[in-house]
């Protein structure tokens, strides 16, 4: 019996994949905005950049670009050139999109709660456009998309426990109703990339 075989995939383009960075870095850190002027949190390398921005002069911009270097390492060895190069990329226009909106919106009056959250699914959706050209924002990512592709372990599911975790351990940097807005906010993000980013099931 003759075997039915599925057209190849074609892969993305250059120009797909650049235009993914960009409109999902600009997505994730206009989420970061609206989660910084709330005053809230976040899970992953990012919580970690908020916390440090909270308590030390560094911004956030710089202190997620320098939290990531470790990481690359990991990505290169484990994941391969590209993927480091774009995730490089990506961490690095964040950093600088998170200095940049500011310049041009302020929120003149932003409910934190609403900002938390609705940041949050903004977030998430940049994250789903970075993952799916193989990319991703460095750190705790770098280690959930490489656990995925090796053991099957949804990365939305070890993300939302190391988010938990990091949020968590902000209980002395934020009011406990915005900790409870960011343990909110983080499940919402994760939740988002565990239904959409799946071992596959998409092609490319």
């Amino acid at each position: 019996m003759d075997t039915i075989t599925q057209p190849e995939t074609p892969s993305h383009t250059l120009l797909e994949d650049l235009l993914a960075l960009l409109f999902g870095t600009l997505l994730v850190s206009f989420g970061v905005v609206m989660l910084k002027q709330a005053g809230a949190l976040t899970g992953s390398t990012a919580g970690i950049a908020f916390l440090i921005s909270y308590v030390t002069p560094l911004s956030f911009g710089s202190a997620f670009f320098l939290i990531n270097l470790p990481f690359y390492w990991l990505a290169f060895r484990r994941m391969g050139k590209a993927f480091t190069l774009k995730t490089f990329c990506a961490v690095a226009m964040v950093s600088l999109f998170t200095r940049l909106h500011p310049l041009f919106i302020h929120f003149s009056a932003l409910n934190p709660f609403y900002a938390t959250l609705f940041g949050n699914v903004i977030m998430g959706i940049g994250f789903i456009v970075l993952f799916r050209h193989k990319a991703s924002l460095g750190g705790i990512n770098i280690l959930a998309l490489w656990l995925q592709d090796r053991i099957g372990l949804r990365a939305g599911k070890l993300q939302m426990a190391i988010d938990t975790c990091v949020v968590l351990a902000s209980l002395f940097v934020v009011s406990w109703p915005m900790l409870l807005a960011s343990i909110a906010g983080a499940l919402i993000l994760n939740l988002i990339i565990a239904m959409n980013h799946r071992p596959g099931r998409y092609a490319v």
